[in-house]
């Protein structure tokens, strides 16, 4: 399974269990040191810059995201 096969089943989940599993995952990420931190997040931030330039995702605007939580939340 890849990461976006991953992302697709968890956020199928209902909303009760993905914040769950957001949970567990964030704790997790505290046994990570702060230059293993930085060093994810460059090569995370560096696969969507390469996706989005490749066409493969668009952007979302914040206030979309922002109206989808909301939305989530209710």
């Amino acid at each position: 399974m890849n990461i976006v096969q991953l992302e697709s089943e968890v956020l199928a989940l209902p909303i009760q269990e993905r914040a769950a599993l957001v949970q567990r995952l964030l704790l997790s990420l505290e046994e990570i040191s702060e230059p293993e931190f930085d060093r994810l997040w460059a090569e995370e931030s560096f696969r969507r810059v390469t996706e989005f330039d490749a066409g493969k995702t668009q952007a979302i605007s914040g206030e979309e995201v922002a109206k989808k939580a909301r939305a989530l939340l209710r």
